[in-house]
């Protein structure tokens, strides 16, 4: 007898009876609100969250305490407001207290401080510091000479036959008045004095080498009105205070001094925009320090900032031919103990990355 047929059969009716089933079961719960059992799709692979990278630690040591020298000023600004987390970095802010940010830098404990800019030329003549200038905030510089206004002096001619206080060396821009005013340098009586220029007002010294940020006003402020002569007034070459990180940082780690330089740049615009905004920030840096002084100091310094440079180029630029003026004059009067390249002291590599233009990048 031959089995298949009845097999087939028993199969059939058997396949029959499972889809019945189902579907009552199916109607059954839809009638009473129960879930109906769906197929489902296969899992797909959730991708791991991206981890942020963790900011890039930097220290950034003032060359002096805290106060409103405008390089100072721009990384308070850069801190206080976000600008050096919004480029990824993570900034210490330190100042110097007797000029040791040079040897921290050269340490390497340190990656980027400030120094004028003939200060820079030197270094890197003798002894060859590989430090190098990265921005330019003084268009012009800091050095001036001041007289009592009561001596009744207007003119250098004036200075012979009294007393000029220096504070560690002869500034070349007092030889360089000296001899386009035709002064007779032997009747001047030269000598050491420091940095308080109370000297002045106490009568040791008749003309005093200063900051003209700083020093003019500090002897205004004691009562005393002054007479005021700087580089600039005799057409000398100058500039002022600079970035300065070491050569092997340039080589190594542009990326980081570019956006440091971005974001101190935005620090110095806002402070153009708003000095009273950027005055309320000194003073969280600097509570001991007389708010008056210090909007005279960042006063003077704002107004140094720009130029015909600047209005070309953006704020903080430098270009060659301002520094091989300076580097000329620095050697003519002998200010820089030997010769060498001096475009290795500058770059403008990470202003270049950071404007298009004269608009800054951003961020």
């Amino acid at each position: 007898m031959n089995r298949q047929p009845l097999l087939g059969l028993v199969l059939i009716a058997g396949l029959f009876a499972l889809i019945f089933d189902l579907a009552c079961s199916s109607e059954s719960a839809a009638q009473s609100g129960a879930p109906v059992p769906t197929a489902q799709p296969a899992a797909t692979a959730v991708p791991e969250p991206t981890a942020t990278p963790a900011p890039q630690k930097v220290v950034f040591m003032a060359g002096f305490k805290p106060q409103a020298n405008l390089p100072f000023v721009a990384a308070y600004i850069a801190q206080e407001k976000g600008y050096f987390a919004q480029q990824g970095l993570d900034v210490q802010i330190l100042h110097a207290a007797q000029g040791e940010h040079l040897k921290l830098l050269l340490a390497g404990d340190v990656d980027i401080a400030t120094a004028n800019a003939d200060s820079v030329l030197k270094r890197r003549s003798d002894p060859a510091a590989p430090i190098v200038a990265f921005a330019l905030f003084g268009q012009k510089g800091q050095n001036a000479y001041i007289a009592l206004a009561s001596s009744g002096m207007t003119t250098p001619k004036d200075w012979e036959g009294k007393t000029f206080g220096y504070k560690t060396s002869v500034p070349p821009e007092y030889l360089a008045i000296l001899e386009i005013a035709g002064v007779d340098r032997s009747k001047v009586q030269e000598v050491k004095v420091g940095f308080d220029p109370r000297i002045l007002i106490e009568g040791q010294v008749q003309l005093l080498a200063v900051f003209k940020s700083n020093e003019p006003d500090t002897v205004r402020r004691l009562g005393f009105e002054v007479v005021q002569w700087a580089p600039g007034d005799f057409g000398i070459p100058s500039l002022g205070l600079t970035y300065i990180t070491r050569q092997d940082l340039v080589e190594k780690d542009p990326e980081m001094l570019t956006r440091f330089l971005k974001a101190t740049l935005k620090g110095l615009q806002d402070a153009l925009s708003d000095p009273e905004e950027a005055l309320n920030i000194v003073m969280k840096y600097a509570p001991d320090e007389d708010r008056e002084h210090q909007r005279f100091m960042l006063g003077i310094e704002l107004a140094d900032a720009v130029g015909p440079v600047t209005e070309e180029h953006g704020l903080g630029w430098l270009t060659d031919a301002q520094w091989k003026a300076l580097y000329d004059y620095l050697l003519q009067y002998q200010a820089i103990p030997n010769a060498f390249d001096y475009k290795t002291a500058f770059t403008d590599r990470f202003l270049s990355e950071a404007y298009d233009g004269t608009t800054l990048r951003w961020p």
